[in-house]
């Protein structure tokens, strides 16, 4: 008969962690939190099965989350395949009407797929947990064009949009029937009919967050966070306000921005939070949410701090 005993101090840490995210438990429960799934977590295989693990752990203590995501590597590695060429400007991926299928393809039947197994892979009795859906689907989305600037000057970024408009019917009604809705980037062109657009996935997910009321957006990336005095990684600022970061937002780094914008927009339209964490730390999701302070930064509304934030910087991916 087995008699090995863990060390007290490992049962205590333990029931530690289990009661620290008491409070987030009934904060959070019955509320939807929308996921940008994205970076380094989206081509390593035991952070997808983290990523994928976490999904079902908040489901079945009663959250709701809904997964974005785009997938930046997959569309790159295929046209690069194809032999198509890849440009991006202002941190957005040019889209021709050549690369749009291709963005298409890989967004809906690889990298929605591939999530929805791993998912399924740790729901109950085998039971179909999560559900692909698009922009398209059932009008979900409504896109429009857009460029962007680079150096004061506009740039055409082809078949690129924004998402100006959210029929969130089917995500409620995924979410009342207990699924994980898992949401590939792209919609429909408004202006243009039949046309598809390539939107941006952090934009995405804030907009989905808006339209469901989410209580929280956070968004999968490939650095820690903001810091008050890069590189002193002891200067992680783990929140600051919508004003704060506005004013920040001209200096980041250009692949920063869609991010940042992401979580400014989802803020300033009632989502209660948004943050920045590092997926490429296993678990991330369950560490940002079940933990007073978090793991990255998170945004907040002018009115949830009674004193500034320290002035803030925010390293280039390239050099962490």
């Amino acid at each position: 008969m087995a008699t090995s005993q863990e060390p007290q101090e490992l049962n205590a840490l333990r029931a530690a962690t289990l009661i620290e995210s008491l409070p987030w438990l009934k904060r959070f429960r019955g509320r939807v939190i929308v996921v940008k799934f994205g970076g380094n977590a989206m081509v390593d295989d035991d952070l997808k099965r983290a990523f994928a693990e976490d999904m079902v752990y908040l489901h079945h203590v009663g959250i709701r989350p809904v997964v974005v995501h785009g997938g930046g590597p997959q569309i790159s590695a295929e046209l690069k395949r194809r032999g198509i060429h890849s440009e991006f400007r202002g941190g957005l991926r040019v889209t021709s009407p050549e690369a749009i299928d291709v963005v298409r393809e890989v967004l809906t039947t690889q990298v929605s797929h591939e999530l929805v197994q791993l998912i399924d892979e740790h729901a109950s009795g085998g039971e179909s947990l999560a559900q692909a859906l698009s922009g398209e689907t059932e009008g979900m989305f409504r896109g429009r064009r857009r460029g962007t600037v680079v150096d004061g000057e506009e740039v055409d970024l082809g078949l690129v949009g924004e998402v100006v408009g959210v029929d969130p019917a089917i995500l409620h009604g995924l979410l009342d029937a207990g699924r994980i809705p898992v949401v590939s980037s792209v919609a429909p062109d408004g202006d243009v009919p039949g046309q598809l657009l390539n939107v941006n996935a952090d934009s995405a997910a804030a907009a989905v967050a808006v339209a469901l009321g989410a209580a929280k957006l956070v968004v999968l990336t490939d650095v820690t966070g903001l810091y008050a005095d890069w590189p002193d990684r002891d200067s992680l600022v783990s929140r600051i306000t919508v004003s704060e970061l506005e004013e920040l937002l001209p200096s980041l780094e250009s692949g920063m921005i869609p991010k940042i914008g992401a979580c400014l927009e989802a803020v300033n339209g009632g989502v209660d939070k948004a943050a920045i964490i590092d997926g490429r730390i296993p678990h991330s999701i369950l560490l940002e949410i079940f933990r007073g302070t978090g793991i990255g930064t998170e945004v907040v509304p002018d009115a949830s701090l009674l004193e500034p934030s320290p002035s803030v910087s925010v390293p280039d991916a390239k050099a962490q």
